[in-house]
């Protein structure tokens, strides 16, 4: 299993942007579908992006397409969700996720919390109207 840390969380107003990251250990991430999936208070944790390991292709929930970007850098295994625009509704708790297999070689594929293997911590966004 891949080890995940995210960062970057913070308290930002309406409107602004923030990046986050996630630092992987293991000779894996390159192998593997990583994603994005945040919780808010009282919700259940729900899909945010995805990237593909084998051609960098990306998959977006509906309420963040166009505002958020998902992308990686092998070379430093890092994954990033650069968050442009962001709403009162994007306050959450936002956790980077790998697929559970290299078999999982598309975004859509990891969408679901059943197709992931492997989690980090979490980071706080929290976004002031």
């Amino acid at each position: 299993q891949v080890q995940l840390v995210d960062s970057g969380g913070g308290l930002v107003q309406a409107g602004d942007s923030l990046r986050l990251s996630c630092a992987a250990s293991g000779r894996t991430f390159r192998s593997l579908t990583m994603g994005w999936f945040r919780q808010a208070p009282g919700k259940e944790r729900e899909f945010v992006a995805a990237i593909s390991w084998t051609d960098n292709s990306t998959y977006y929930a509906d309420s963040v397409k166009g505002r958020f970007t998902i992308s990686r850098d092998n070379a430093k295994n890092t994954l990033y969700l650069q968050m442009n625009n962001l709403k009162p509704g994007d306050a959450a708790v936002y956790y980077c996720a790998a697929a559970r297999t290299v078999f999982f070689t598309t975004a859509r594929s990891i969408t679901t919390a059943n197709s992931i293997g492997s989690w980090g911590q979490g980071t706080l966004v929290t976004v002031s109207s």
